[in-house]
């Protein structure tokens, strides 16, 4: 009787977390079209972008590389938008605890796991809809798919793949005391990323003691993981070296979350 009366708690107390988690979820996402930086990052922002790589720089590119060229500049603006939107987002965090809004709270009944998990729904859901959006944009622009529905709709879910690490990552850096200046400088590497990419250009291309860097890097393999789903491509391996960074990202600063909730 007892057993049975711990496992109908338990599966309450899930029932709960989800239910707070779904809350939390809604009320970024309704809150986050009200803030031009999100906004701004997560949409407009990525899709000048595209438009710009592909008006001014696709000729040469395609020429050099042998290939069309959208085909890498989707997954590669599509990944930067997910990395900016976590940014813009983690930014928003930062002035959350600092206003003492996450106390408040913390200090209502409740999940305090609902909050980070409701934060990371929230940032799977913008990352698929910025994602869908430049995917249209792309086909508009000359993107064709070679592949079926299913690799599609894959591909939408590579960045929300990576997004649940690297948006651990920013939340972790945002709960430090210099949190808004760490996401600050931590957009610089972002900004790096966008230049040594294989979405810009093929590895083979950059300097032989770059090659390895580019190659490895959570942006280049996920981008990699994009094209193959849409274009047709090596899909296994890339697909798994996302995993591999969002899950490791996950498990270094997932604990220095639940620790900042703590306290």
């Amino acid at each position: 009787m007892t057993t049975t009366t711990q496992q109908n708690d338990t599966a309450t107390t899930h029932a709960s977390l989800v239910g707070q988690s779904l809350i939390h979820a809604g009320r970024l996402l309704r809150r986050w079209q009200r803030e031009p930086e999100i906004m701004v990052q997560s949409l407009i922002f990525p899709t000048v972008l595209l438009l710009m790589y592909q008006l001014v720089l696709s000729r040469f590119l395609s020429a050099s590389s042998g290939r069309a060229s959208i085909e890498g500049f989707v997954p590669l603006v599509a990944v930067t938008a997910t990395m900016f939107g976590a940014m813009a987002s983690g930014t928003s965090l930062h002035a959350e605890a600092e206003n003492g809004l996450l106390d408040r709270w913390r200090a209502l009944p409740g999940h305090r796991a609902a909050i980070p998990a409701g934060r990371l729904l929230a940032e799977c859901a913008r990352t698929l809809g910025a994602t869908v959006l430049l995917l249209l944009i792309g086909a508009v622009l000359g993107l064709r798919w070679h592949t079926g529905l299913l690799s599609v709709l894959g591909a939408l879910l590579v960045p929300v793949l990576l997004v649940v690490g690297f948006a651990t990552m920013v939340m972790a850096l945002a709960m430090s005391r210099a949190g808004a200046k760490i996401v600050e400088l931590s957009s610089i590497l972002i900004l790096l990323g966008m230049f040594f990419n294989s979405g810009f250009v093929p590895v083979d291309q950059y300097p032989g003691f770059l090659q390895p860097v580019v190659r490895a890097q959570p942006m280049s393999v996920a981008i990699d993981a994009m094209r193959g789903l849409i274009s047709g491509g090596p899909v296994a391996l890339p697909v798994l070296y996302t995993a591999l960074w969002s899950v490791g990202l996950t498990i270094v600063f997932g604990g220095r979350i639940i620790r900042s909730f703590r306290k």
